[in-house]
């Protein structure tokens, strides 16, 4: 987490997670809940907006643009990079 959204989960800007296992292969769509449920410390509305983030979040899978990648459709993979940006700042 980082630009600000570490604010949101205790300063902490890296995890370290191993996802439960599921009958299904984890997507970003079960990532972002399974965040909201487990990591996220306060404020959720400035994080998330229904299932995804909300604007202004970036999100890199492994460096690169989630939307080359299929957004919340992504099936996660062992040891994969996900890290959330907020470009929105105060003023």
């Amino acid at each position: 987490f980082r630009g600000g959204a570490e604010l949101l989960f205790d300063g902490v800007k890296k995890h370290q997670v191993t996802l439960p296992c599921q009958p299904e292969p984890w997507d970003i769509r079960n990532l972002l809940k399974w965040i909201k449920q487990n990591l996220l410390k306060e404020r959720p509305e400035l994080f998330m907006q229904g299932e995804t983030v909300r604007p202004g979040i970036l999100v890199l899978i492994n460096e690169a643009d989630w939307e080359l990648m299929g957004e919340l459709d992504y099936k996660l993979q062992d040891q994969d990079n996900v890290l959330f940006i907020s470009t929105l700042h105060g003023g």
